[in-house]
């Protein structure tokens, strides 16, 4: 019987090197920085390009979907994005970008049979994600379907990324985790260097009272590593997060998502390859060539 749940892990791997570009290529600096957004640094253009399907949303909505963020970095950052360009002209930009990219990234691949079956197999797990309770998903999935194969590619692993981001919420939640602790009991876990989170805008005396919180429950000792139940908790998240994003990859079917795989490999190996990458990060990718089945935590958000 497959194990669809860890197969969804398996194609996350897979398809977060497709998307992430996004955030790191000079192609969609140029088309954000033509908008007036300060491109110096990561953050400004971060919340404007990922929040504008959500339309001209809230520092309140940004806060809970993107749930990580202290709610003050946020606010340094949301509704600023919208007074410097709307929602609609964002996301017409980064189509834009995300095209340059990924045309610069895979160059006579655009044109093969193969990316244009990876996109309709992608496509067909992305319109098979269930919505209900998952806003990122829902924005992302709102938007028209573009006509150009790599772009249907990038498309469909935005909304499986974001349905399984979205679902990763649910899982921190029903563990009793909110966004500062998530990032405590991550570190705790050696999932990610704790320096890592500093971007995030919590302060020390934030993540110290969150630590000091996960141990009166008894999931992080005094040196602030995970306990036993502590990780045993983790591991409930990433099991539910798995669980909750199963769903598009049993549509496709065991055969669809190993054939969605193979098609999909020389676009993920020309996104490693092409120095965009950070070789750090939260984001699911590894850092290997050719990606495992098993053994990266869910990183959060972004």
């Amino acid at each position: 019987m497959t194990d669809f749940p860890s197969l969804a892990r398996q194609m996350w791997h897979q398809l977060e090197p497709v998307y992430a570009p996004v955030y790191f290529s000079p192609e969609v600096a140029r088309e954000t920085e033509a908008l007036g957004y300060d491109t110096s640094e990561r953050w400004p253009t971060y919340f404007a390009l990922r929040a504008a399907p959500l339309g001209p949303a809230t520092p309140e909505l940004v806060t809970a979907t993107f749930y990580s963020f202290s709610p003050g970095m946020v606010a340094a950052h949301v509704p600023a994005a919208w007074r410097t360009a709307s929602p609609a002209t964002v996301l017409e930009a980064r189509a834009r970008g995300v095209d340059a990219t990924l045309r610069a990234m895979l160059g006579e691949l655009t044109g093969d049979p193969r990316l244009a079956r990876a996109a309709d197999l992608a496509r067909t797990a992305a319109e098979a994600a269930a919505l209900a309770g998952r806003p990122l998903a829902a924005a992302n999935a709102a938007l028209p379907w573009p006509d150009e194969p790599h772009m249907v590619l990038w498309q469909a692993a935005n909304v499986l990324r974001e349905h399984r981001g979205d679902g990763h919420v649910a899982a921190l939640l029903a563990a009793g985790l909110d966004g500062c602790e998530a990032l405590v009991s991550f570190a705790a876990i050696d999932a990610a260097p704790v320096e890592n989170f500093a971007s995030r805008g919590w302060s020390a005396q934030d993540w110290e009272a969150a630590r000091a919180r996960l141990a009166e429950r008894g999931l992080v000792d005094t040196a602030g590593r995970a306990t036993g139940p502590g990780r045993e908790l983790r591991d409930e998240v990433e099991r539910m997060t798995d669980e909750l994003a199963a769903a598009p990859y049993r549509a496709l079917g065991e055969d669809g998502c190993a054939l969605l795989a193979e098609l999909n490999r020389p676009v993920f190996q020309a996104a490693l390859e092409s120095g965009l990458l950070p070789s750090q990060s939260t984001l699911g990718i590894l850092t290997v060539k050719d990606p495992g089945p098993r053994g990266q935590v869910t990183g959060p958000r972004g």
